[in-house]
C-alpha cells in the first residue's frame, strides 16, 4: 500500500491534512472524541465547537475543519505545549509509531524556533503556534493515522507549494517562506516550490507534519492502482485554486518505491585505469551504483558513458568528482522512480577451518519467497584467508547461513 499527499498546488497546514485524513475514511467521532479528551491538557483553553463539515472550494468537494475555541493567551513556552501534546497521546493509549510521530511533530517545531532565534530549546516561545490548535493539529492527525493505519504503509510526498510575497506576525514582515518553513524542511529530503499566490500555503504545523511523515519526494505519481482519495479544505479561498490538499491511497504491487537520481556524462579521452578508479571514488562519496558503457558518438568516435544513481545528498560531491577525474565539460542529472524488493541487513558470524569471520548479507523477500546475498568484500576476504575460490567459498557460506536461518 501507498500514501501520496499531493501538496504541490494549495501546500499543506495542519487542519488541511487533518480533514484529508477523516474525507479518505479517518473515524470522524474517534478524532473527535480523543481531541476532546485531550482539551485538558492544554491549560486556559477552551474547545467551544469541533466538527468535520463538507465544503466546496472553487468547484471541489472537500471536508473542512470547523474549530470554536476560547483562549486568552497569546504565547506559551514550547515545552509546556510538548507535554500537553505527550500527555495526550500517552492517555489516548495510542500506538508506540503514534506516540513517536506526535513527539517528533512537536520536536520540530521547538527546533525550528530555537534555531531560528538562536536560543535553547527550553527557552523557546511560541506566538502563531501558541494556539491549542496546535493541539488539535497534531493529536488529531495522529489518531487519524493510526486509526487508518497509516503508519505501516509507505508515504510519498509531491513538491510542496509554499506560496509567494511576504508574510506578517509576530517578528514582523518576512518574505515568503518564513524562515520556520525553510528551517523544518532544510534536513528533510523534501522539495519545495513558490508560486504567484502571494499568501503563506505551507504552515510551520503543516511543514513539521509532512516531515516527521515521509522524506520520499517525488515529481510524479507511482505507478499504482487508486483505493481512495481525500480532500482536506483550508480557510483561505483564492481566485487561482482550489484551497485543496489531495492525498491518495493506492496499493502498488508491493515493491517499495523511492526515487533517485541518475548523473551520466560522455568521456572519449580516458584510459581503463582512470575508469576504474573513478568507479571507486564515486561509490566512495555515497553513489548507490555506477555502470560504464562503449558506445560510438558523432563523426564516429568512440567513447564511455559513465552513468551514476545516487540520492540528492551526494549529488554535489558526484558531479565534482566526475568533472575533477574525467575533464567532462557537461553532465546529464534526470531523475528516476524505482520498485525495489524490500531487504533487510543481517550480520553473522562463523567459524570456518579454526578461523571466525562476521559475514554480512542482505536478504530479500518477494511473494513467498526469500533470498540473500553475501557481501562480496566478505565473501573476498573469506576466500582470501581460506585460499579457496569465490566460487567454492560463496557454497561454503551460503549452506552456513541456510542452516541457522532454518
Amino acid at each position: 500500500m501507498v500514501l501520496v499527499i499531493d501538496p504541490q498546488i494549495a501546500g499543506i497546514s495542519g487542519d488541511m491534512f487533518l480533514s484529508s485524513l477523516i474525507d479518505l475514511g479517518a473515524d470522524k467521532d474517534k478524532v473527535i472524541d480523543g481531541i476532546k479528551k485531550s482539551e485538558k491538557f492544554f491549560s486556559d483553553s477552551v474547545i467551544r465547537k469541533i466538527d468535520f463539515q463538507k465544503t466546496q472550494k472553487r468547484g471541489i468537494e472537500a471536508v473542512q475543519l470547523i474549530l470554536e475555541i476560547d483562549e486568552h493567551l497569546h504565547e506559551r513556552k514550547g515545552s509546556e505545549i510538548k507535554k500537553a501534546i505527550n500527555d495526550a497521546t500517552q492517555n489516548l493509549q495510542l500506538s508506540d509509531k503514534a506516540k513517536t510521530f506526535a513527539d517528533s511533530c512537536i520536536n520540530t517545531l521547538i527546533s525550528s524556533e530555537s534555531k531560528i532565534h538562536g536560543v535553547s530549546e527550553d527557552s523557546v516561545h511560541f506566538h502563531e503556534a501558541s494556539s491549542i490548535d496546535t493541539l488539535v493539529d497534531i493529536v488529531g492527525i495522529t489518531i487519524a493515522l493510526d486509526d487508518l493505519g497509516l503508519f505501516d504503509e509507505k508515504i510519498i510526498s509531491m513538491p510542496v507549494s509554499v506560496g509567494g510575497g511576504s508574510v506578517t506576525f509576530s517578528h514582523g514582515t518576512m518574505s515568503n517562506p518564513a524562515s520556520a518553513i525553510l528551517e523544518i524542511f532544510k534536513n528533510s529530503y523534501l522539495k519545495i516550490k513558490g508560486n504567484n499566490a502571494d499568501e503563506e500555503l505551507t504552515t510551520p504545523t503543516g511543514a513539521c507534519i509532512l516531515a516527521n511523515l515521509t522524506n520520499t519526494s517525488m515529481d510524479y505519481y507511482p505507478s499504482m492502482k487508486i483505493n481512495s482519495i481525500g480532500y482536506g479544505a483550508g480557510k483561505k479561498d483564492f481566485q487561482e485554486f482550489s484551497n485543496v490538499l489531495k492525498i491518495v491511497q493506492g496499493s502498488t504491487n508491493n515493491l517499495e518505491i523511492d526515487s533517485v537520481k541518475i548523473l551520466e556524462t560522455n568521456v572519449d579521452d580516458i584510459s581503463g585505469e582512470i575508469l576504474g578508479n573513478l568507479i571507486e571514488k564515486i561509490m566512495q562519496k555515497g553513489a548507490r551504483d555506477v555502470s560504464i558503457y562503449h558506445g560510438i558518438t558523432k563523426k564516429g568516435r568512440p567513447t564511455n558513458l559513465i552513468s551514476v544513481i545516487c540520492d540528492d545528498q551526494n549529488i554535489t560531491e558526484i558531479v565534482d568528482t566526475l568533472i575533477l577525474e574525467t575533464g567532462t565539460l557537461g553532465i546529464r542529472i534526470s531523475e528516476s522512480n524505482r520498485f525495489i524488493v524490500p531487504r533487510t541487513n543481517h550480520n553473522v558470524s562463523l567459524t570456518i577451518d579454526g578461523k571466525s569471520f562476521d559475514i554480512r548479507y542482505k536478504k530479500s523477500s518477494f511473494k513467498g519467497k526469500t533470498d540473500f546475498k553475501i557481501e562480496f568484500d566478505d565473501l573476498k576476504h573469506v576466500s582470501s584467508s581460506l585460499e579457496k575460490s569465490i566460487k567454492e567459498t560463496e557454497s561454503l557460506l551460503r549452506k552456513e547461513i541456510e542452516q541457522l536461518e532454518n
